[in-house]
């Protein structure tokens, strides 16, 4: 009869014990993470601290926020459609709708836009070719200004920039000053300067223009334009907003953003920065206007109450 061979368990355990430290080694060599939380949660270093997530019209990513620049204090939960019309329910701020238009809506009868809720207006003035560069009156420009005054509608202009340097940008405002011969306003001069993407694309003069030089045009134009006693704005979509301006140079002016609602994915001014103007349609039908107009939504700041109560409370009358 044969004895029975009893396993050594103690010489097993052990080899377990090897095997489980091997690999553990193996792993700390191959993943550095591991070993930096070897040595103390403090070597973990964030890769995007400070930045921000957020949709840039093409893709989701992070970004780092302009210092000095007033964050958007909208949320999209404060914004429903109601037909075609966004609507704001916030309690910060009044709103109002208004249209801009230029030569391609031809003549507007003013009484029926006003009739159909437009408050305010902005009406281009002129415009610099894309290709040449020479500077053009829009031919529509009085009989709008005067149609929308006469109708009560407040009333903004704004010039199509295609400025390539700082001295083009002054002679567009200077344009727009000598055409304006010192007629006041309601609503901001805007420096409207934007990409060609059409089938000229490649044969703008514009096409080159980098992100600090776009910001010098729009600084110097706006500058000469507040020298003359009128408040400046600038426009932009969400590309420009965030690629072709540098917006911590241009806070001293209006913002005005576009960005067409999408229901019902997109009905509220996704941007990260705030805005005074959005341009909520490219597509708009509004009575007395021919064809498709923008629409946009102005927003009034509301005075706010931020006094504790102790501040609010009458204080009792001395007494000797």
């Amino acid at each position: 009869m044969k004895t029975a061979v009893r396993p050594n368990t103690g010489l097993i355990v052990m080899l377990l014990l090897v095997v489980l430290v091997a690999l553990a080694l193996i792993l700390m060599i191959a993943n550095p993470d591991l070993r930096s939380r070897g040595r103390g949660a403090e070597a973990t270093v964030d890769p995007h601290e400070g930045q921000v997530y957020l949709y840039d019209g093409f893709d989701w990513v992070w970004m780092t926020p302009l210092e000095g620049v007033p964050v958007n204090d909208f949320v999209k939960e404060e914004f429903q459609m109601i037909g075609n019309t966004p609507v704001y329910l916030g309690s910060g701020y009044e709103t109002i709708l208004g249209v801009d238009v230029s030569e391609h809506q031809y003549e507007v009868d003013w009484q029926q836009a006003k009739e159909a809720g437009v408050d305010f207006a902005f009406i281009r003035i002129g415009r610099r070719g894309y290709t040449e560069g020479g500077l053009f009156n829009d031919p529509w420009f009085e009989k709008n200004f005067q149609g929308a005054r006469d109708n009560s509608v407040l009333v903004g202009v704004y010039f199509y920039s295609q400025a390539v340097t700082e001295a083009e940008a002054l002679e567009e405002a200077d344009f727009v000053l000598g055409r304006l011969e010192e007629r006041k306003l309601d609503l901001p001069i805007v420096y409207d300067w934007e990409k060609i993407d059409n089938e000229d694309a490649d044969i703008a003069r514009t096409k080159d223009l980098d992100m600090e030089t776009r910001t010098d045009c729009a600084l110097a134009f706006c500058k000469r334009i507040e020298a003359a006693g009128y408040d400046a704005c600038v426009y932009f979509n969400r590309n420009l907003g965030y690629y072709g301006y540098d917006l911590s140079r241009l806070t001293d002016y209006r913002f005005w953003f576009a960005l067409p609602v999408n229901p019902p994915d997109l009905c509220w001014p996704s941007f990260y920065y705030k805005m005074d103007i959005w341009q909520y349609s490219f597509t708009e039908q509004i009575p007395g206007i021919e064809g498709e107009t923008d629409m946009n939504m102005l927003f009034m700041p509301l005075p706010q109450d931020n006094s504790s109560p102790a501040e609010t409370t009458d204080s009792p009358a001395p007494t000797n």
